[in-house]
C-alpha cells in the first residue's frame, strides 16, 4: 500500500460528513486494529479511515443479553468488560489488536463456533455509514424482524462493501459455570463421545476438547473421554507464518485436507466445523492451488489470510467466486455506488 493520509473521526456524524465530502473515485481503506488487513485483494488507498476514535460502549443490557458498541472498541476490551458480569460476545479468543467493527467486517467467529454458531447469527443491529454519507441503521436490538435484505447478517463478512460499520448490537451469552480442557489422542473419537462441547480442536501439537457447563457435566464429559479435565480453556495460539490461509470444507472432508498439509506447517483445525487455519514460512503457489482444488471440489474454499506480495501476484486470495457474486455486486452498488470503500477487496474484485 502507498502512504496515504489517515482520518480518525470522533463520531458517526463526523464520519458521514467526511465520506460525503470526498470526490468521486477516491479510494478509502477502513482500518480498525489492523488484525485482518491481510485478507482479500490489495489496493492502494487515497485515504485511510481509522475507527480508533469510534470507541464508545453505547449500551449494555445484561438482563437482555445485548450490548451496543462503536466499531473501534477492541475485542479484548469488550470481552473483559462483559466477563465482569459473567457474559461473553463469543468473539475471537486471541483477538490481538482486533476491533469489534473489524471482527464483524471480516466475520471472524472464533473457536467456539461449533457450539454457538457463526458471528453473523449474533449481530442483531448494525449502523453503516455509506460512501456518500448516508447513515443506515438496520435490524433490532431485541427481536430480529426481517423483511427484504437482512442487513446485519450481510454486514458480517462485507469488508466495508456496504459501508463503514460504525456501530453494532451483539447478542450475548452467559459464561458457563465451569470450563475445562481435556487433551485427547483422537479428535474424531472425542467429537463422537462428547455432547455440545465448546470446541474440538486439533493442532500440529495435539488435540483437545474444550468443555463448558456445570462441574458435574464437565466431570461426566471428561469421563466419557477417558481424560483428565484441566480447569480453564487453554486455547491454542493462532498459527503464525509469512503465509497464512484458511481451508473451509464440509466437516467430513476436513481430515483429508489435514492429511495434505506439509510437515512443518503449523495448523489449528476445528472438528465439527470444517475449518483449518494454517501458518507457514514458505508455501508454493502450486501447493496452495492443489489444496484449493480439493477444497472447492468438496464445496469449500481456500482463503488467504496473509501472504507476501510475490505470492499474491500469482494466486487469487479468494479462489472461485461464489454463486452469489451477482447479488453481492448489486448490493455493493446500492450501498456504495462509486465503490469508494475498500474497492476490489472482495471475491471477483467487488
Amino acid at each position: 500500500m502507498t502512504d496515504a493520509p489517515t482520518e480518525a473521526p470522533e463520531s458517526i456524524e463526523e464520519t458521514a460528513g467526511l465520506l460525503a465530502g470526498l470526490d468521486d473515485g477516491t479510494r478509502v481503506r477502513v482500518r480498525g486494529g489492523g488484525a485482518h488487513m491481510g485478507i482479500g485483494h490489495r489496493f492502494d488507498p487515497d485515504l485511510i479511515l481509522s475507527t480508533a476514535r469510534l470507541d464508545r460502549i453505547i449500551a449494555w443490557e445484561p438482563d437482555d443479553l445485548t450490548v451496543v458498541v462503536e466499531a473501534g472498541v477492541t475485542v479484548e476490551e469488550l470481552e473483559e468488560m462483559l466477563a465482569g458480569k459473567g457474559q461473553t460476545a463469543l468473539l475471537s479468543e486471541q483477538p490481538g489488536p482486533a476491533t469489534v467493527g473489524g471482527a464483524v467486517a471480516a466475520a471472524i467467529s472464533g473457536w467456539r463456533r461449533f457450539r454457538y454458531g457463526p458471528l453473523r447469527d449474533r449481530v442483531l443491529e448494525v449502523t453503516l455509514v455509506t460512501s456518500d454519507g448516508r447513515v443506515v441503521t438496520a435490524g433490532g436490538r431485541l427481536v430480529k424482524n426481517v423483511t427484504g435484505y437482512d442487513i446485519p447478517r450481510l454486514a458480517a463478512g462485507s469488508f466495508g462493501s456496504l459501508g463503514l460499520i460504525a456501530r453494532v448490537c451483539l447478542k450475548l451469552w452467559p459464561l458457563p459455570a465451569a470450563c475445562a480442557t481435556v487433551r485427547v489422542s483422537s479428535a474424531e473419537e472425542a467429537l463422537a463421545r462428547t455432547f455440545r462441547p465448546l470446541a474440538v480442536l486439533e493442532t500440529d501439537r495435539g488435540a483437545a476438547v474444550y468443555l463448558g457447563g456445570t462441574p458435574e457435566e464437565i466431570a461426566g464429559q471428561a469421563a466419557a473421554l477417558d481424560g483428565t479435565p484441566v480447569d480453564g480453556l487453554d486455547w491454542p495460539d493462532l498459527p503464525e507464518g509469512k503465509v497464512r490461509f484458511s481451508v473451509r470444507v464440509p466437516p467430513s472432508y476436513l481430515r483429508s485436507i489435514i492429511g495434505r498439509l506439509q510437515p512443518g506447517w503449523r495448523y489449528a483445525a476445528q472438528l465439527g466445523v470444517g475449518e483449518v487455519t494454517v501458518g507457514a514460512d514458505q508455501v508454493s503457489t502450486g501447493k496452495l492451488q492443489a489444496l484449493r482444488e480439493e477444497a472447492e471440489a468438496a464445496g469449500g474454499a481456500l482463503v488467504v489470510l496473509e501472504a507476501p506480495a510475490d505470492l499474491r501476484r500469482g494466486f487469487d486470495p479468494w479462489g472461485a467466486p461464489p454463486p452469489s457474486l451477482s447479488i453481492q455486486r448489486r448490493l455493493a452498488a446500492l450501498f456504495d455506488p462509486g465503490r469508494k470503500i475498500n474497492p476490489g477487496v472482495l471475491p471477483g474484485g467487488i
